[in-house]
């Protein structure tokens, strides 16, 4: 036979609960890492995830870059013959030549020298043409370099 509860005593006073253990004194945390749980980094766990999306960008990029600067040298083309037949054989100014632009052109920009009547057409650090006013035969690209 077995008895599951316990015995009570014989005065059939209650037993006082024990008193609790006060918890160990919390260790003293640095000011800088106030705030942060331990073991969490600021990035929360994205930064593999961050470096592979841009590896695949910069593969991309590379990839691609042939096809970027051909269409941009074919842009800064276009622009300085729009922009000097523009300038030159109509006589307007070069801000009003850029609306003659085809959409998807705006990173293109035109810039002028007079004194040798030459429009060139750029886009930052790909391509730059230019075109030269050519008396009754218009505007001439410029040979490529």
């Amino acid at each position: 036979m077995s008895n599951t509860n316990p015995p009570q005593t014989a005065t059939g006073e209650p037993t006082p609960p024990a008193a609790p253990t006060p918890p160990p004194p919390r260790p003293e945390v640095p000011a800088h890492l106030r705030g942060r749980k331990r073991g969490a980094s600021r990035w929360g766990g994205c930064l593999p995830w961050a470096a592979i999306v841009g590896v695949l960008l910069l593969a991309f990029l590379i990839w691609k870059f042939p096809s970027f600067k051909a269409q941009a040298e074919l842009g800064s083309a276009y622009a300085a013959r729009v922009g000097c037949s523009c300038r030159y054989v109509q006589g307007r100014s070069l801000e009003s030549c850029q609306s003659d632009f085809e959409p998807g052109m705006e990173l293109v920009s035109l810039s002028e020298d007079p004194a040798t009547k030459t429009v060139t057409g750029s886009v930052p650090l790909l391509a730059s043409r230019s075109a030269r006013y050519a008396g009754a035969s218009g505007c001439l690209l410029d040979p490529v370099r």
